[in-house]
């Protein structure tokens, strides 16, 4: 197990990361008041662990899945939480996935005006990103992650030991994430690329988990409030992928950033900004989780949805593209551009399914 400190001038989170991480710090709040949110599917696999090692705990489970992370269901964990009579100073413990995770967090940050919060991520894309840096948020009207707030969890507790019943395409959302680390940082980039057939080892994940939190940690550290251009740097992939999963979904956020990260990168190269070897070698680790890419009947649909992302600025869509090794810079294209680059590219995809 190893341990990260991120020190933001708000305030510090504890990162402690690896086998047996659950084990040695979950304990520490097995008494007091303890308010664990959950999910159906989590709580069908880890119910009686939960149980067992916060006996005293107040346990909120939440449907599974991206429909949950919205106004409604928000304010159902406030009341319930009153209901339950927790004071101020109350320890919410987000015991789940990335939507687990975004919600309890926004939960936590505004009952009585914020109390302690412990993460303790469930999902490989949430152990490896959406645990990590203090961002929470619930969809509204069809727009992800329109309301939220920036509250850093007290501690964060990531372990591979529950990554062991992961379904495969839980596993590939992970790994969305990762080869996102990998087109930000030449050090996780080489090391993607010499463990190419070794993806999905839990040992390869323990240890590439590690090097993406660190990298993000340092970033989180520098810009924690998106407000220098340096955090947006972790948005690689998310535009196109967000409206791409708003409005077709069928796959895992972290596949969408993976489809996201492809489309971006033909635009890269189309511009000039990406080519080469490197832009083939980033091609083929997003075949390699991936797979058959998908094209899509109405790109015009996910372009406008595009307008929207809460990256923008401006009336131009906000684009952080890859350059070469842990370089990026970022692109503003307009909304006809923008389209354009899309079908040319859903194009070529039907060449090659």
């Amino acid at each position: 197990m190893r341990k990260i400190l991120l020190e933001t001038g708000f305030s510090n989170s504890e990162i402690f990361c690896g086998t047996g991480a659950f084990e040695a710090r979950a304990k520490g709040y097995a008494c007091g008041q303890v308010c664990v949110i959950t999910d159906t599917n989590v709580n069908a696999l880890y119910g009686e662990l939960i149980n067992k090692t916060f006996p005293e705990c107040f346990l909120t489970v939440i449907p599974a899945g991206e429909e949950s992370k919205n106004p409604k269901t928000l304010l159902k964990i406030l009341n319930d939480m009153l209901k339950r009579g927790m004071h101020r100073n109350c320890t919410v413990i987000a015991f789940g996935g990335g939507v687990v995770g975004d919600i309890a967090g926004l939960a936590a940050s505004l009952y009585m005006r914020g109390v302690s919060l412990v993460q303790i991520p469930t999902t490989l894309l949430s152990q490896v990103d959406s645990s990590v840096g203090g961002k929470t948020a619930v969809d509204l009207n069809g727009v992800k992650n329109v309301i939220g707030t920036f509250y850093q969890p007290k501690e964060v507790i990531v372990d591979p030991l529950f990554l062991k019943t992961l379904p495969p395409r839980e596993i590939n959302c992970g790994l969305g994430e990762i080869v996102k680390y990998g087109a930000l940082d030449g050090a996780i980039y080489k090391k993607l690329n010499e463990n190419i057939n070794n993806l999905r080892d839990y040992g390869f994940l323990e240890e590439i988990t590690y090097d993406c939190i660190l990298y993000k940690a340092d970033i989180v550290k520098r810009d924690e409030r998106d407000d220098k251009g340096l955090r947006k740097a972790l948005n690689l992939g998310h535009t196109t992928g967000h409206a791409f999963e708003l409005n077709y979904g069928g796959r895992s956020h972290g596949e969408f950033v993976l489809i996201g990260m492809y489309y971006e990168l033909y635009i890269a190269v189309k511009r000039g900004i990406c080519g080469g070897q490197y832009a083939e070698a980033l091609k083929n680790l997003i075949y390699e989780v991936l797979g058959a890419m998908p094209c899509y009947p109405n790109i015009s649909d996910a372009a406008k949805a595009a307008v929207h992302d809460k990256k923008n600025d401006d009336a131009d869509i906000a684009l952080i593209l890859p350059v070469s090794e842990g370089e990026w810079t970022e692109l503003k294209l307009g909304l006809k551009e923008y389209t354009r680059y899309l079908k040319e590219c859903a194009s070529e995809f039907r060449g090659l399914l």
